[in-house]
Parts: C-alpha cells; sequence; structure tokens
C-alpha cells in the first residue's frame, strides 16, 4: 500500500491508509519535558515528542512545537530551558502535563509535581525524573516546506551546560539507561518504554 504524503502546511494526504503513518515509522522519538520560566515569573512544564540530541562536546539538544507554545517562547525571551527524563513511573503525570492551559496556568502544579531548582539555569527540574539537562538557548530554526512555505512548526536548540542523575542510576561510571525505564513516543495514541539495552562494539 502507499501513502501520499501531505505537500502543503495543512494539508491531508491521501492513499489506502486514513491516518499519516509518519510519527509510527520514525519511532521510538525520546520525550523531551522541558521546564521554561516566563519573563513574568511562571513556570512552564510541557512534553515534547520531536525532541532529540543533535551534537555533543558541547552538547546540543533541540525541541520543536507549533506556533504559539509557551516553551519556544519563554526559551527564547529568557534564554534557558531545562530537559527532565520522562519515564515508566512519570508516564500519568507526562500525560497530564500536556493539556492546553492558559500561560499564567503552571502544569506541573496541575499534575501534582514537586518541581527543584537547577544549578546554572532559572527553569527548576522535575524532582522525581532520574536525569536532566540544564541548557542555554541558541537558536530558533524556521522550517520551510519544498514550496518555501513557513512551516507551523519551529526547532528550538539549546546548549547543555549542566546534567543531573540521579546516583542510583550510575553502574561503573555508566548511566543505566535501561534502569531509567524512559518512555518515548510512537504514532498515534501509543507509546513504548525502554527497559533492555544491548552492546554492540564498532569494528576496529
Amino acid at each position: 500500500m502507499f501513502y501520499a504524503a501531505p505537500a502543503k502546511v495543512g494539508e491531508r494526504g491521501s492513499g489506502s491508509l486514513p491516518w499519516d503513518p509518519l510519527k509510527a515509522i520514525v519511532a521510538p522519538r525520546p520525550i523531551g519535558w522541558v521546564t521554561t520560566v516566563s519573563p513574568g515569573g511562571v513556570v512552564n512544564l510541557a512534553p515534547y515528542s520531536f525532541f532529540n540530541a543533535v551534537a555533543d562536546k558541547p552538547g546540543v539538544v533541540f525541541f520543536s512545537g507549533a506556533a504559539g507554545k509557551h516553551s519556544q517562547a519563554n526559551a527564547e525571551a529568557t534564554g534557558e530551558f531545562v530537559f527532565s527524563l520522562a519515564t515508566w513511573e512519570l508516564r500519568d503525570k507526562v500525560n497530564e502535563t500536556s493539556a492546553t492551559v492558559p500561560p499564567e496556568v503552571g502544569e506541573a502544579a496541575l499534575a501534582g509535581l514537586e518541581l527543584v531548582p537547577s544549578r546554572l539555569v532559572a527553569p527548576p527540574r522535575v524532582a522525581a525524573a532520574p536525569a536532566a539537562l540544564e541548557c542555554v538557548y541558541l537558536e530558533t530554526h524556521p522550517i520551510r516546506t519544498k514550496h518555501g512555505d513557513d512551516h507551523v512548526y519551529a526547532m528550538v536548540l539549546g546548549q547543555v551546560v549542566g546534567v543531573h542523575v540521579d546516583e542510583r542510576f550510575v553502574r561503573d561510571g555508566r548511566l543505566d539507561t535501561a534502569a531509567m525505564r524512559p518512555i518515548a513516543r510512537m504514532g498515534y495514541d501509543e507509546y513504548a518504554v525502554v527497559e533492555r539495552a544491548f552492546r554492540m562494539p564498532r569494528p576496529a
């Protein structure tokens, strides 16, 4: 079967599949649980499934959302954001913080999540998350379609300046990712959980 992907912003695809399979194919995708602080001091917490690391030494991560998202506006205005790892134990809280609320409403408080201060940046991190990245905003990269149209999404990039890890998940100096059981987004309303890892040394 074949699905003709949308060519322009706002269009629907066509073919023998009733729903766009893109996010089910590009999966699993890490969930970036992003904390920002507005210029007025309101803390915003939102999960992003368009999130990933794009470089290391120094580390650079990005999140991408549609126009009007509070996280992007806050990061651009204040120059900082924090990523907290979304895990199996926190899955319901992650889902609760995805709700659309007014900018003056704090999602962490609604979900009953404790936030604790970061070391180098103003936005706090989620206390229960086993790992967090403190980030300094770098730039917002607009996305354009093949027709040159502005996409409704934009990529927000930040440099990692501090890393928090729960010592319970450190084994012989290495962070045990599977033990933290991070969750990731797949297609539709499906998620995955990382519970098992394997190693493959690179060829010499």
